[in-house]
Order: C-alpha cells, then structure tokens, then sequence
C-alpha cells in the first residue's frame, strides 16, 4: 500500500509541477521520500538505505526554500554516503570489472564539471565535491545489475539536471525531467537493495 502511494504521490507531484500549484508541488515533494522509506523499513530493508531516504526527505524540503541550497546539498550528501556505504560492500567483490566503471564514471564527472563550471559561480567547490559523492552512488550500484546501475546512473542525472538549471543552461521541460529520474532513481536504489543479489553479498541489516 505504501509503494502505490508512492507513485500515487510521484504522479500528483509531477502534474502539480506542470500545472505550477506550489502548494500541491511543495507537499507531494515533502512525503515522497518518507513513504518510500517507511515502505522499505516494513519490507525489512537495510537501515542505512531508509536512512538516506529519510535525509533525501530533509534535502527535498531544504530546497524547496531560498538560501538553503547548500543545507538541501548536505543533507543529499549524507544521503549518498549511506548509499556508498551500503552499496559499497557488493562493488568490492566485483573484481576488475569495477575499474572499469570507475573508469568510466570518473570520464562522465570529469567533462560534466568542466562544462558546468563556469556558471556555478560561488557553487563551484560544494558541487564538484557533492557531485564526487553522487557519481561514488553511481560507481558503487551499477557492477550489481541493471535494476539498482539504473538507479545510480538516473539519480546521477537528476543531479547533474539541476546543475544545469544553477549553470544559467535552462532549457523547457527541465523541471519535470529532474523529478521524474529523481522519483525513478530512490525507488529503484530502495528496491535494489532488497534484491536477493544485494542480500547475498550483504549479511544482516546494517
């Protein structure tokens, strides 16, 4: 019940955001993440998985209000952390094939921060170093399938969407573009970590 509402929610977030109702926009966007972590806790999901939901929760809300972007981009970052953290364990026994993904991510982060830069203005360094942590959420789930690699790499370009935005490179539709990755994103690395791989590789609920 509580992941339908989580699409319930998703859904009503995102024609509030078309239809520019701040109201509806701001409240569907506050429980999104409180519900997916209550689903993923009821469902016996890792601890540190439902906390970063919950701090993804308290990033959502920091934003929704001028001069707390860099609050909203701490909480993310604790968020990420608890994503590395957890995700981490299985990217270890992924043999070589993880540098190749770092390889590889580390190329994407590179030319994304070389292009953005110069419109980041005083939000340079907080978003090169938060980006670091959003591309290691990247790295650490995609050598563990397509299901929890997708959620990585979307949430990856959620981030880098509203980068964009910071850069003065805004483009239509942008807005609704961020949040549809970023609600595919969470649900996709809070299922994955239920998945019997993940489990397997990760004992116990840390």
């Amino acid at each position: 019940m509580a992941l339908l509402l989580y699409f319930v929610l998703g859904a009503a977030h995102l024609a509030a955001l078309a239809a520019g109702v701040p109201v509806a926009e701001f409240v569907t966007k506050a429980l999104l993440m409180p519900v997916l972590a209550f689903w993923l806790h009821r469902s016996g999901g890792p601890r540190l998985v439902v906390a970063g939901l919950a701090l993804s929760a308290g990033g959502d809300v920091a934003l929704e209000f001028d001069g707390f972007f860099i609050v909203g981009m701490g909480f993310f970052a604790a968020a990420h952390i608890c994503y590395v953290v957890f995700f981490g364990r299985f990217f270890r026994a992924a043999g070589g094939l993880r540098w190749a993904v770092v390889g590889a991510y580390g190329v994407v982060w590179a030319v994304l921060v070389a292009v953005l830069w110069s419109g980041l203005g005083d939000l340079q360094l907080p978003v090169a170093g938060y980006s670091l942590l959003l591309t290691a959420t990247a790295v650490v789930t995609a050598v563990q399938g397509l299901w929890t690699g997708l959620g990585g790499a979307l949430f990856l370009l959620s981030d880098t969407l509203i980068a964009v935005g910071i850069a003065d490179l805004d483009f239509a539709g942008r807005g609704l573009l961020v949040m549809v990755t970023y609600i595919a994103a969470q649900y996709l690395l809070a299922s994955g970590s239920l998945r019997s791989g993940v489990r397997a590789a990760v004992s116990g609920r840390p």
